[in-house]
């Protein structure tokens, strides 16, 4: 995994890491839930902090996570333009390009199912980037 640095000089994982602290609840473990994944996934992706939330990309933009109050939200930057066989996506679902996916308490991590849509993301931004 690359870390692009942000204010401060502070690693983007580092923020990463501390918002998963800071939050410390269910938010915080399905945020750490998802990261893992990704970083399983995809071991060269590279983190970053954008927009007040953790960003990860490979070749462009792949997806980032917001937490919210009732629920986490992971957004794929170009989801409309990838299959999903296990129906992942819940949100966003009328989008142009993007797509989410919303976990509320009590909901598990697919990893298995996430791990193949974070590589068919970074597949689609290769593909793209070729053309």
């Amino acid at each position: 995994m690359k870390t692009a640095n942000s204010k401060a000089g502070a690693t983007a994982s580092k923020q990463i890491a501390n918002r998963i602290t800071e939050l410390g609840d269910w938010r915080g473990k399905t945020l750490a839930e998802f990261r893992a994944v990704i970083l399983a996934a995809a071991p060269d992706i590279v983190e970053d902090w954008k927009w007040g939330s953790p960003v990860w990309s490979h070749t462009g933009l792949i997806c980032s996570c917001g937490t919210f109050k009732d629920h986490v939200k992971m957004h794929f930057f170009h989801g409309a333009f990838l299959k999903d066989p296990k129906h992942l996506f819940n949100a966003g679902l009328d989008a142009k390009g993007m797509r989410a996916i919303d976990l509320r308490e009590g909901d598990k991590v697919k990893a298995p199912a996430l791990k193949a849509l974070v590589r068919e993301a970074i597949a689609f931004n290769l593909a793209s980037k070729k053309k």
